[in-house]
């Protein structure tokens, strides 16, 4: 079994996460405590509120029985506890005060039966001991049991006349002792739940809206860590490819001047060395001729060696540091170049320029030049070509060169991957990047194009007074 590793942060990852999660924790832990509290606050208003409400109706139940019982209390006062006509007259009474939509008074004897009920006759002249609501809280016997005890209120579950459904209903109750009565009146108190339910959803919709604003919050934070860590990366980013463009400018000028070196020194020290050598071996060839003497064959075989190895010294130092280069400017370095080319690979080799009227600085003749090297180089060990175009020309947007074959072209891989396939094209793509240039390379099975393009940036103005007309690039020494 193979146990698969962690996947590892960067150090950029790493620093975002420790940048925003204390960030995100310590929002949660305000947004859970805000909203913990509101909600406690909330409830200890909502249960204020609903308590209030409810005293309310109570103090208005123990009026309208203060008010009913002062109506009737000249009857019942004076009153006998069996006279029949009395309790008659006060069961009319309070038959007759009804009030509002629901409101009513109702009397039960002590023994369950009800007397008075005029919103629903039919509870009259039955006993109604042990009526329970849905709920399973006893009313009746409840309601006969406080008013035994003097007076008070009761909550529970009644239809509702207007509606016949179920609601909740406090009911105050008080005693007509002498007769055993137990006279009261209710009202139904679904106004205050719904009252208490609206405010407690005002309470969820703030608490969501407290929560949507604190999330605005963090993310409006979180937006701006990532954008000041954006910002911050890609100044750092771009102060790193400047110091980065700056280093790698110092070590293709400390490569060109090494080069420079050495060419110079294979061309004065060692190439020199090589022709008095040979110069040496010649006057010793004629000597040997002079005294009739035939010259060994080695000898000549030495000589002949050593012309070539001068040549190939000479060569090397031509390809290290054209001397052309400097003297002539990149038309004849390519010319020449070209020329080589031809000579030492046999494969016909096309080079033709077109007039432009800047020339260029130092650093982008070097460049194209290399490009140029570079491209004849994989041309000669890679293309199988038979035939090379080098081409430079200029136009508005700056110097362009084109080299272009009829060899094989490159692998499909390495085509799509162009220019970072290779070594050779990845020197030359960072030759064109440090000019702020650019390279492209399109290759199919009939050959392959290799364009360098050098921004006007480093195009310099024409000589004051030179005539272009009929001057090539060559003429004109870019």
């Amino acid at each position: 079994m193979i146990a698969l590793s962690p996947p590892s942060l960067s150090y950029k990852q790493k620093l975002f996460l420790l940048g925003t999660l204390p960030l995100i924790f310590a929002v949660a832990a305000i947004s859970l405590l805000v909203a913990y509290q509101s909600r406690q606050l909330a409830e200890r208003e909502i249960a204020t509120l609903e308590q209030t409400l409810i005293e309310a109706k109570k103090d208005e139940l123990r009026n309208y029985v203060t008010q009913a019982r002062n109506g009737f209390y000249f009857i019942y006062g004076s009153a006998p506890p069996d006279d029949e006509v009395a309790k008659q007259q006060v069961k009319q009474i309070l038959s007759a005060m009804i009030y509002g939509d629901e409101g009513s008074f109702f009397v039960y004897q002590y023994d369950g039966t009800n007397l008075v009920s005029p919103r629903d006759t039919r509870l009259i002249n039955r006993n109604w001991s042990g009526l329970s609501d849905s709920e399973g809280t006893p009313i009746v016997d409840e309601l006969i049991a406080i008013a035994r005890s003097g007076a008070g209120y009761h909550s529970y579950l009644w239809p509702k006349p207007s509606s016949g459904e179920e609601a909740r209903m406090i009911t105050f109750v008080t005693s007509f002792p002498s007769w055993q009565w137990a006279v009261g009146t209710g009202v139904f108190i679904d106004d205050v739940i719904a009252t208490v339910a609206s405010s407690r959803a005002q309470v969820e919709a703030r608490t969501r809206a407290t929560f949507i604003y604190i999330g605005a919050i963090t993310l409006a934070a979180l937006l701006v860590v990532f954008g000041s860590g954006l910002m911050l990366n890609v100044r750092e980013r771009r102060l790193a490819d400047t110091k980065l463009k700056a280093l790698t400018q110092r070590v293709f000028d400390a490569q060109e001047e090494e080069r420079g070196r050495v060419a110079r020194e294979l061309h004065d020290g060692i190439s020199q060395i090589l022709v008095g050598i040979r110069y040496a071996l010649d006057v010793t060839r004629r000597q040997l001729g002079s005294e009739n003497r035939k010259p060994p064959a080695m000898l000549d075989k030495g000589i002949e060696s050593l012309s070539g190895a001068i040549q190939e010294v000479r060569r090397i130092s031509r390809d290290l540091r054209p001397g052309v280069l400097d003297d002539l400017g990149l038309g004849p370095a390519l010319k020449a170049l070209s020329e080589d080319f031809t000579q030492r690979t046999g494969i016909a080799t096309e080079f033709d320029t077109v007039v432009f009227r800047n020339r260029l600085d130092g650093d982008a003749k070097i460049a194209l030049y290399r490009v140029a090297q570079e491209a004849l180089t994989n041309i000669e060990r890679h293309a199988d070509a038979s035939e090379v175009r080098v081409h430079i020309r200029g136009d508005r947007r700056g110097a362009v060169l084109t080299i272009c074959d009829n060899g094989r072209g490159l692998p499909a891989k390495a085509a799509r991957s162009a220019p970072n396939a290779g070594i050779g094209l990845r020197n030359m793509q960072e030759r064109m990047e440090q000019l702020d240039g650019a390279l492209s390379v399109t290759s199919t099975k009939s050959g392959t194009t290799i364009e360098a393009r050098v921004p006007l940036s480093h195009m310099l103005a024409p000589e004051a007074g030179a005539s272009l007309s009929g001057v090539d690039l060559e003429d004109a020494s870019p």
